[in-house]
């Protein structure tokens, strides 16, 4: 089969590689009908997450029609069509039990994390995304073995295209589990830092639940002009301002702060020179400039939600002011099974569009080209969706992009 695979930073081709077999009673074989490159699969791109090796197969979304079975999976059947859940959970263990499926604590070998210095058990392995996250093969392939198919496969129904749910499998449920920890609902404010593919669908979802106000901080003009037209944000662009804390905390009622903000960007944040300097000698994994701008923006008794990505020590980390101010966070990886019914009934009915964000469909082939294209935000890229077994796109058509339908 053909697979986009990993030979160092900034270095990814399609190969042909062997087909995935069945190892488990419980496994399934899919047939990738589509699947797209996430902004955490460019950490990896970067060389920035450890224990990637030359020749794994990235991607975490991705869909398909159900191949092959194990003896033991009642789930699903062959010629199912089903997306997959980015988060690979058994559905029996204690933390699964308590429908938090990112914490499974069965499917992930890997070597966890240390913390404290002391090794904690590894949370739910994860398709497509290093050693330490179980080095199970991704979806940016014809064919992929998905794990515990009586837990993760998900079927959509025919009548609705790959793009209008292929977002299932990640970004959707992060960005909806970012926006139901902040705590938001009618008439709420919300500050979203990050116009990514997670940034602009927590707009979205914010925008559905009734938010107010939202403010949203990135420094690409171009997606602060998406999100303002599509979902009626307040933009702000932190390369024109030196202080969005301040500048939302002005326009919130009695300068109190918005009611819950979100950290859409991550370990990656521009931060300052010390900073830089501190991740360079491995002194520090996280860039906290992101974060300690979401703790200055927030009003007291205020919700910090962060789906973005975040590792190691953080430089200058306030939580004197965090503690002043009796905040709560909120965090982690997505549990995505648990929102995946609520969500298609929520596209199904057109509350959610979350195939407007859509701008570059390329082939599976194409995809070195659509990395770089993410990479550097280059023809106005807001996200990549690969079909696999299609026929290259030319290049001067891959930013074509049908009507944007503003969220109601």
């Amino acid at each position: 089969m053909r697979a986009m695979t990993y030979h160092g930073a900034h270095d990814v081709r399609v190969e042909s590689v062997p087909d995935p077999i069945l190892e488990a009673p419980d496994d399934i074989i899919l047939r990738v009908t589509a699947t797209a490159i996430c902004g955490s699969d460019l950490h990896l791109y970067r060389g920035k997450i450890p224990t990637v090796e030359h020749g794994d197969i990235f991607g975490h979304e991705f869909m398909g029609i159900v191949e092959e079975t194990g003896s033991a999976v009642t789930a699903v059947q062959r010629g199912d069509r089903v997306v997959i859940p980015f988060v690979i959970a058994c559905g029996d263990c204690f933390f699964c039990q308590q429908e938090l499926y990112a914490a499974c604590e069965t499917t992930n070998s890997g070597p966890g994390a240390a913390m404290n210095k002391k090794l904690i058990p590894p949370p739910a392995a994860l398709f497509g995304y290093s050693r330490m996250y179980g080095g199970i093969p991704g979806g940016q392939a014809e064919l992929v073995r998905v794990p515990k198919a009586n837990t993760g496969p998900f079927k959509v129904p025919g009548t609705l295209a790959d793009e209008k749910v292929l977002f299932l499998s990640d970004i959707l449920p992060t960005a909806w589990q970012a926006v139901l920890n902040a705590n938001i609902s009618q008439g709420s404010s919300v500050a979203i830092y990050g116009a990514g593919p997670v940034g602009l669908l927590s707009a979205a979802c914010a925008r559905m639940l009734g938010a107010e106000r939202i403010f949203m901080v990135d420094h690409h003009p171009y997606r602060l002009e998406y999100a303002q037209r599509t979902y009626g944000v307040i933009p702000i662009n932190f390369d024109d301002d030196d202080d969005p804390a301040d500048t939302i905390i002005r326009q919130t009622p009695g300068s109190r702060g918005v009611d819950g903000v979100i950290d859409a960007v991550g370990f990656e944040a521009k931060g300052s020179t010390t900073e830089t300097v501190l991740a360079t000698l491995k002194l520090e994994g996280s860039s906290g400039k992101a974060l300690r701008q979401c703790i200055a923006a927030v009003r007291r008794g205020g919700v910090v939600s962060v789906p973005g990505v975040y590792s190691g020590f953080i430089h200058g980390f306030l939580f004197g002011d965090a503690f002043d101010k009796g905040l709560t966070f909120k965090m982690g990886q997505t549990h995505v099974q648990r929102f995946l019914p609520e969500l298609l009934e929520h596209i199904e009915t057109g509350r959610l569009q979350p195939e407007a964000i859509i701008t570059h469909r390329l082939s599976l082939e194409q995809a070195a080209e659509g990395y770089r294209i993410f990479d550097k935000k280059q023809e106005n890229c807001r996200k990549v969706i690969l079909t696999p077994g299609s026929t290259d796109v030319p290049l001067s058509d891959v930013n074509e992009t049908p009507p944007m339908v503003p969220v109601a």
